[in-house]
Parts: C-alpha cells; sequence; structure tokens
C-alpha cells in the first residue's frame, strides 16, 4: 500500500525523518472542565508562549492538546465548548509558527471527529487519533474502534489533506481484548484503514515506548511511525527506527506534564538529537 503522506503545502519533514521532534502544547483546563480557571485569552496567551518557546529552539512541529480536561470525556460526550475552544487556541497558535513548521491537534478524549473539525478551520496538517482499529478498555471506560466513521467524516469535510496519526495499543489503555495481537498486526490494520501515521507509546504518559515496539511496526507497515511517549536526552538514541518524536514531559519542568516549558530542557533534547542526527 502506498504511503499516503498529503502535499498540503506545509513541510511533511516531520514525518520523514525519524530525528523529527512534535513538541506538546498541553492547553490549560478548558471552560466547562473541572480544573477550568483561566480566561480563555489567558488559556491562548499561554499557548502561544509555549509555541514561541519551541520556534526559538528548533522544535520541527508542535501538537495542541487539551491534556488539562482532568477527568477526561470520550468523545460524543464532549461539548461543543470544547472544540470551539481548541479551534481558538489551535488557530492562534498555527498564526504565531513558521508556515514551514506543522501543527496538529489532538482533542482527548478520543474526540476524534472534534479533532478533525478543529484542524480544517484552524489550518492545521495532521490529528492524532485514539482508537482508529480494535476496540479497548481506557480509563473512560470501553472505545470502538472508529476508523469507519472518521475516514468518512474526512471525506464529507473534504479534508484529506489533514493527517490522520493513530495510535496503537495506546497508553493509558487495556488491550486484553486484544491480547491475540501484537502492535505489528494493529499497526498494519491501521495502515488499511488508511491511516496517514502510527504512533508507539509506553504504557503511560512519560514512559517510554519499547524499542523492540517500535522496530516491530517498521517492520509492519509501509507508514511513518512516531514515538508517543517517554522520550528524553538520554534514550533518544534507542528511538533511530522511528520517523519523528513526540515529546511533553521531557520539555517541561522537573519532567512533569502538569508543569511550564523549561527552555533549557528543550535546548538540552535538542542539542542530543543533533548529535545523532550527525551520527546518522
Amino acid at each position: 500500500m502506498r504511503n499516503r503522506i498529503k502535499e498540503t503545502g506545509y513541510s511533511n519533514s516531520c514525518l520523514l525523518s525519524w530525528s523529527s521532534v512534535i513538541g506538546m502544547i498541553h492547553v490549560r483546563a478548558l471552560p466547562g472542565t473541572p480544573l477550568h480557571s483561566l480566561h480563555m485569552d489567558k488559556v491562548v496567551e499561554t499557548a502561544c508562549s509555549e509555541a514561541d518557546t519551541y520556534t526559538k529552539c528548533d522544535v520541527d512541529g508542535l501538537l495542541v492538546e487539551n491534556m488539562h480536561d482532568l477527568p477526561y470525556m470520550c468523545g460524543a460526550q464532549l461539548g461543543p465548548e470544547i472544540t470551539a475552544c481548541m479551534t481558538r487556541v489551535a488557530a492562534e497558535v498555527r498564526r504565531r509558527v513558521p508556515a514551514a513548521k506543522p501543527v496538529g491537534v489532538q482533542v482527548l478524549a478520543a474526540g476524534n471527529r472534534q479533532a478533525l473539525a478543529v484542524a480544517l478551520a484552524a489550518g492545521l496538517q495532521f490529528v492524532r487519533a485514539e482508537g482508529l482499529v480494535y476496540a479497548h478498555v481506557g480509563t473512560r471506560g470501553w472505545m470502538d474502534a472508529c476508523a469507519g466513521p472518521l475516514m468518512r467524516y474526512r471525506r464529507h469535510l473534504a479534508a484529506d489533506h489533514i493527517s490522520v496519526w493513530a495510535d496503537v495499543k495506546k497508553k493509558h489503555s487495556s488491550h486484553a481484548v486484544t491480547a491475540d495481537l501484537s502492535v505489528g498486526d494493529t499497526a498494519r490494520a491501521a495502515q488499511f484503514f488508511l491511516a496517514d501515521g502510527v504512533v508507539v507509546t509506553g504504557g503511560s504518559t512519560g514512559e517510554p515506548a519499547s524499542p523492540d515496539h517500535v522496530s516491530e511496526v517498521r517492520a509492519a507497515c509501509e507508514l511513518p511511525v512516531l514515538v508517543g511517549s517517554g522520550v528524553t536526552a538520554e534514550n533518544v538514541a534507542s528511538f533511530a527506527a522511528a520517523h519523528g518524536l513526540i515529546v511533553g514531559s521531557e520539555f517541561k519542568h522537573d519532567a512533569r506534564w502538569s508543569e511550564p516549558l523549561s527552555e533549557k530542557r528543550i535546548r538540552r533534547f535538542m542539542e542530543a538529537v543533533r548529535a545523532v542526527r550527525a551520527t546518522s
């Protein structure tokens, strides 16, 4: 099956080189969620400030996510205010970032249709999708696979230029019901159901993925493979088989996802990446 990377007029380098780095913007809690405390203007300002920091540190792309909206609602339970607020944040971030740098969005939890709508309205290049293939149990309960409805929705929106990066054997989830399927099997199914890239993670936020799983997924499909959790300056060389690295916790003070960005940690990580690039 051919690689379905879209030609969007923006750089797709984040999908083509293992050492490309996607920095997480964890949007502050949005209106209607239990931890919400900031006016939307401040939420947007904080996200844009993080985008500026990432740009200054030469991070290759950004992923905007409503990580602070604890506890998460799932899919159809999400209110329209979440889609509206994420669209505003994502659009402002997109305007702050150089056009050559791709920007994507993930709407928790499993708000994949909402993410596509946000990406289309805000001019983004990709979405990160949960539960594309094979049902599983997450912290929000049972999650059905969604590739059929999601890809039809993308076509309905005339949004085929927006890439869908699908998590396989996603973190914070139980996959006992599909224990007879390997992570490679799941990646093959994601490719068959028209994903544009796959994301391999550890068991939880900040927990490293298995380098063996990354290699297995690379061998199992022809899609770009990204590592979506636990990459650090110390272990980055272990993920040379991946096309890209989605990094959040490592870039925060004390390596805690809920803390502010640390420019020092970002620069240290990017130096480690450049060192590996030089020897690859």
